[in-house]
């Protein structure tokens, strides 16, 4: 009866003793995120941890960040370039339509009664002159050639402008993609952060009830296991953290690396229902597959341009000038006029390989489509399934926190009584910490994923 009495003073000794200690801490309440979800609000951070925000740093929303990336990034600024030197090419081709004149200046000085005799067929008598003049030249037709040249250099640059946005889609998904990753770096780093200073406090507490004599020393050694852990993961998330800020600033097309605060953006809803209302949105809308059915018409019209090398080409001619310095011969002035026809008749097989060549090119450009829209077709399958199975993460991540709080719970006032070892409150401690990791990655992979989603049905540019 007296042993009796004596463990039941312990048990309440240690129990006072370890509540003072300890502190008897409340469980989070549940977060409920699909409702969150349709109520369409911010991704947010555990609710016990506030987002850093750096002294100087640059504040940046998801809206600005794509604004800034687009108007800086080198990749859509070569793309554009390349469209200018496109449409530049256009008019090379209308130039065809266009007279070309041309001024000339001769001086001759030659032996009385020279004439040219050798290196041709004439036999034209050379004057010692000086004279100016102008010719003037003028396609009059080649039977479509020119025309077929001009619509295949327009369809190239129309292609050239659906790269521009492919482009910019490309910048846009990065950005979205580093963005949401930075998010997710802070998140974690706080998490990291808040670990490291409770799993400190157990220590402390732990070491106190062992020189009290209440814990064993093997209970401080696992407490300082755990802390030790804790600030590993603190040099990573911090690590990762300075990682992501480098990633976002390349993304925005900074050439150095800057630190931001980030802005919380609205968690996605739901991803659609339907994966095939999806590919027909993405074979309507994605800039590749326009650009690409531009560059098929744009053979088609250059292999019909390469069979109109068959025809005839008809242009005229005009001269005109003064003969200021002259022999006796020659007249003050001239001037003449004339129409050329240009008839191919064989030039080694040239004009048909050219025909062949540009045929083959179309039959490409053909399989090139086909092929691309079997890709995307299937990218849009994969992106719809990952934002789908991002989706369900996000609630089983929820009440796997939820119930990784309360086990915590539960082992603390466990340990506080008595009933368990430090094992199973290390073990709490790790279970609950991978959880809430595991819950603010899940959000913000969502959100990048909806953006990746976005990107493979076009709707992101």
């Amino acid at each position: 009866m007296i042993r009796r009495d004596f463990r039941l003073l312990s048990v309440t000794l240690s129990t006072f003793v370890a509540g003072a200690c300890f502190g008897q801490s409340a469980p989070r309440p549940a977060a409920g995120i699909l409702a969150q979800m349709a109520a369409g609000s911010a991704v947010q951070p555990p609710s016990h941890v506030a987002p850093a925000q750096l002294p100087g740093a640059q504040k940046l929303t998801l809206a600005d960040a794509e604004k800034i990336a687009v108007q800086n990034h080198p990749q859509v600024q070569a793309a554009s370039a390349m469209a200018v030197a496109a449409s530049e090419r256009v008019k090379e081709q209308q130039s065809a339509y266009y007279p070309t004149a041309n001024g000339s200046l001769t001086a001759v000085g030659a032996e009385n009664d020279s004439r040219i005799a050798a290196g041709a067929l004439n036999n034209p008598i050379v004057y010692s002159r000086y004279a100016d003049g102008v010719t003037v030249s003028q396609l009059i037709t080649d039977f479509g050639r020119t025309h077929n040249l001009v619509k295949s250099s327009n369809l190239q640059a129309k292609a050239a402008e659906e790269n521009v946005v492919t482009s910019r889609a490309d910048v846009l998904l990065n950005v979205d993609r580093a963005y949401f990753s930075a998010l997710k770096a802070q998140a974690v780093l706080q998490v990291a952060e808040e670990t490291v200073k409770s799993r400190k406090l157990v220590a402390d507490q732990v070491t106190a009830l062992a020189q009290n004599q209440i814990k064993s020393g093997l209970d401080v050694s696992f407490a300082k296991v755990d802390l030790s852990q804790a600030q590993l993961l603190l040099i990573q998330a911090q690590n990762d953290y300075q990682a992501s800020q480098a990633d976002l600033s390349v993304a925005l097309g900074y050439p150095a690396p800057r630190t931001f605060n980030l802005t919380e953006e609205p968690v996605p809803g739901a991803p659609p229902a339907a994966v095939q209302d999806l590919i027909q949105e993405a074979f309507r809308d994605r800039p590749e597959l326009i650009g690409q059915r531009f560059d098929v018409s744009s053979a088609q019209s250059y292999a019909t341009a390469e069979r109109d090398l068959w025809f005839p080409t008809i242009s005229g001619i005009g001269v005109a000038g003064l003969v200021p310095a002259r022999e006796e011969p020659l007249p003050s002035r001239y001037a003449a006029g004339g129409v050329n026809v240009n008839i191919p008749i064989f030039n080694g097989h040239l004009y048909g390989a050219l025909r062949s060549e540009a045929q083959a090119e179309e039959q490409a450009q053909q399989q090139y489509l086909r092929d691309l829209q079997d890709r995307i077709a299937r990218d849009v399958q994969k992106a719809w399934l990952d934002a789908n199975s991002g989706y369900q993460r996000l609630s089983v991540t929820q009440e796997l926190l939820d119930q990784a709080d309360m086990a915590l719970n539960l082992a603390e006032a466990r340990y506080k009584l008595g009933l368990s070892s430090i094992v199973e409150l290390s073990q709490a401690q790790l279970n609950q910490t991978q959880a809430e990791i595991a819950d603010v990655a899940a959000k913000y992979d969502y959100a990048a994923l909806i953006s990746a989603l976005n990107y493979q049905t076009g709707a992101l540019h």
